[in-house]
């Protein structure tokens, strides 16, 4: 999408602040630290024959995404998760984000990564500011609950962003362009959770919501944690990049 929207002359990096949820930190994190986006865009295209899907779906799935939609009890959802979360043992997946950050630390452009605290399910906002390096940061917001292990900051244990909500765009308050990436919007479809958190922004504030379309989609497939996917998926987002940036370009330059 970034790619696309960049050659339709949209450039998002050239925004006041990026709020990055779980993968989407690691795609911030890059992007906020100048990493050249066709660059990007063509390390999704390399060979994934030597990698394997990691297992996401049934119950884990299920338990992930109610967190993010019960009403009035999210919190105590998202803890439920958590504490079962902090229990999940496995390798240190440092190394991991410190291969795709290539060592980067926090940018000069404002950018927020956000996760959640494992044993109380409150939500947690890292930026340049907290005093912790990025790449704990980013692999915080990444630890998919039930999944992969919760990382440990300051003696807590957090787990993914995406637990809160899958883009927190709430995040972005006193800005008036709010354009939202949202890979797994659908599933919050019903709670309209992304529609809420944007309305909390004002009604002043031009925003929009970009999810996959049927194509994007179908190239994802029911396993977004599946290697094999992901060149067929950043095609079709580039291609789907094309029939939005019209949409987008509305918000983007309202103002």
């Amino acid at each position: 999408m970034l790619a696309g929207l960049a050659e339709a002359g949209i450039e998002l990096n050239d925004a006041d602040l990026v709020i990055g949820t779980s993968a989407g930190s690691v795609v911030g994190a890059r992007l906020r630290c100048d990493a050249p986006i066709e660059e990007l865009y063509e390390s999704q295209l390399v060979d994934a024959s030597g990698e394997q899907a990691t297992p996401f779906g049934g119950t884990v799935i299920l338990r992930y995404f109610l967190a993010g939609i019960s009403p009035g009890g999210a919190q105590r959802a998202r803890a439920w998760i958590g504490r079962r979360a902090a229990r999940v043992t496995g390798p240190d997946r440092r190394g991991v984000f410190e291969a795709l950050l290539r060592g980067a630390d926090w940018p000069e452009k404002r950018f927020l990564v956000t996760a959640v605290e494992a044993e109380t399910g409150e939500a947690k906002v890292f930026d340049r500011d907290s005093g912790v390096p990025m790449i704990d940061a980013v692999a915080a917001s990444c630890a998919v609950p039930l999944v992969w292990p919760a990382v440990t900051i300051d003696g807590k244990h957090y787990v993914d962003g995406g637990l809160r909500s899958p883009t927190n765009a709430d995040l972005a308050t006193d800005h008036q362009q709010v354009v939202v990436l949202a890979p797994v919007v659908q599933a919050f479809r019903r709670s309209q959770r992304v529609a809420t958190l944007i309305a909390r922004l004002g009604a002043d504030v031009h925003a929009i919501v970009v999810s996959p379309d049927l194509a994007a989609k179908r190239a994802i497939g029911r396993n977004v944690l599946d290697p094999a996917n992901r060149a067929a998926a950043a095609r079709a987002g580039r291609k789907q990049a094309h029939a939005a940036a019209p949409s987008i370009a509305v918000v983007w330059h309202s103002l």
